[in-house]
């Protein structure tokens, strides 16, 4: 069973009138800063302009430089460190994942009488302990990781316009990671197994090239649905797309259809994803108490063709093109159309602010590193976001920021974002006591979450599972236990 936890209040009483409104979380993985053109995309995307439009940029949004550490920080309200220390992301059939101790966004809605819903990519842990309806989830569609961990013969590791590449058959099944070339993360190269789709608790389908094409869909008809069928009481709705992450799978309708890339034309399907989501509130009336946000898990990697400028760097970094992603908060009436805030925000404050926005509760016995940004969503004059982020890669802390100055630690390179958001001119000399400001900020994230290790005071443990088993072997047996009403997939 979950740990006991206690909870304190998190409502404003800027709410106290209002019904709890349902909440809508759009996660797109690898978008670029500029892949879409309210943040300067040349490929249209006219659903997401409609929602710019009714709604709020937030154009100093900030994830982590890869999948798994953000969704974390998202899940839990938690700098990434804190809640996942893992060097990377997590891999098939991993030791470890996200403790189910942790309390995620799930769990402190459901205090509050939500219907609850995850559908599309999780990747914070394959293991049944780790995966949604252990967290919080009552129900639960998708894969537990990226599209490119499955094997390269069954299209996971090569784009749709070029052959598909054989390999030889991994001997056993990968019941072992170390066995494999792995470690606790889970099973990596040609020793993944099959990529497996989930229902609930159930492995439904051995996804293939074919069922690659139709994520995105199915994900979006899956969510209209569950919207569908539970207007009549609050919900939440988690909605992480396996787009656009390599290999690049767009719905046949829509390959070739931008005319530039695979992926330019998979951030097309993206835009009409969400404009059916919108949709379905409208025809609902339900969009006056819904809010929406869409968002990126990370900065896009452009040698897969995603575009982040004018932000430097790339997915995997810690300068702003890896970490800054482009986020619209939309709920008519509440947030302010046509508008848009540079206040620092991140994934950590969904929790906090989504319980703010629900009269739900959050922990009160455990740290949270997120803040309820409500005030900034509703355009509340003098609402302010972070006064000092902090940028980790992994167990590494790289980067601090305070208002527009930000310091990569390593090089003592000083940037003033608000003058050079590329990231191109160092004024550390001119500045020596912001540099110094800076550092001793970075001293004091260090005693709490360190530096360049994963033990530190306020790191958490990570979840943990003796013997990690892959949902579907090698030989296409499903994990006994997991799922008894399959033998072998085809």
């Amino acid at each position: 069973m979950r740990l006991l936890f206690v909870l304190t209040l998190a409502c404003s009483s800027l709410f106290a009138a209002s019904p709890a409104p349902n909440i809508v979380l759009i996660n797109v993985d690898d978008l670029g800063y500029a892949d879409i053109s309210p943040f300067g995309g040349k490929v249209p995307t006219p659903n997401l302009d409609r929602m710019a439009k009714e709604g709020m940029k937030l154009t100093s949004h900030y994830a982590a430089p890869v999948c798994s550490p953000s969704r974390a920080a998202m899940m839990t309200g938690c700098y990434p460190k804190r809640v996942l220390p893992i060097p990377g992301v997590l891999f098939p059939s991993g030791a470890v994942g996200l403790n189910p101790s942790e309390i995620t966004i799930a769990e402190v809605l459901k205090q509050s009488g939500y219907s609850t819903a995850c559908i599309g990519k999780w990747h914070l842990g394959d293991q049944p302990e780790f995966l949604p309806m252990a967290q919080g989830f009552d129900h639960y569609f998708g894969i537990p990781y990226s599209n490119d961990m499955g094997p390269r013969s069954e299209g996971s590791k090569s784009n749709p316009d070029k052959p598909i590449p054989q390999e030889k058959e991994v001997a056993g099944k990968g019941v072992d990671p170390k066995a494999f070339g792995g470690d606790e993360t889970g099973l990596k190269g040609a020793s993944q197994p099959p990529l497996p789709l989930l229902e609930d608790g159930n492995v439904i389908e051995r996804v293939k090239a074919a069922q690659q094409h139709t994520f995105t869909k199915r994900y979006t008809e899956r969510a209209v649905k569950y919207i569908r069928d539970h207007q009549k009481k609050p919900f939440f709705l988690y909605l992480p797309h396996n787009a656009v992450h390599f290999p690049l799978y767009p719905h046949q309708d829509f390959m070739g259809k931008s005319g530039v890339s695979l992926q330019k034309d998979w951030v097309m399907e993206v835009d009409a994803s969400t404009g059916a989501i919108l949709e379905v509130l409208r025809e609902l009336k339900l969009d006056s108490n819904t809010l929406v946000i869409f968002t990126s898990d990370n900065g896009g990697p452009v040698n897969n063709g995603a575009v982040n400028t004018p932000l430097r760097g790339a997915k995997g970094s810690t300068f702003e093109g890896g970490m800054r992603v482009c986020t619209i908060a939309w709920w008519p009436g509440k947030v302010p159309a046509a508008s848009q805030t540079n206040a620092i925000t991140a994934h950590m404050d969904w929790l906090p602010t989504f319980a703010s926005l629900a009269k739900a509760a959050t922990p009160s016995d455990r740290k949270l590193d997120g803040m309820d940004i409500s005030p900034v969503l509703l355009g509340k004059e003098g609402a302010k976001g972070h006064q000092v982020f902090h940028y980790y890669r992994g167990f590494d802390l790289q980067a601090v920021r305070s208002g527009p100055w930000k310091l990569q630690l390593d090089k003592g390179e000083l940037y003033n974002l608000d003058d050079d958001i590329g990231e191109s001119k160092n004024v550390a000399a001119q500045h020596a006591d912001i540099v110094a400001s800076l550092q001793k900020q970075a001293e004091a994230m260090k005693s709490d979450l360190g530096d360049k290790t994963k033990d530190a005071p306020g790191v958490r443990e990570l979840g943990r599972v003796e013997h990690p088993q892959p949902l579907i072997g090698h030989d296409g047996t499903v994990r006994a236990g997991f799922d008894k009403a399959f033998k072998t997939l085809p």
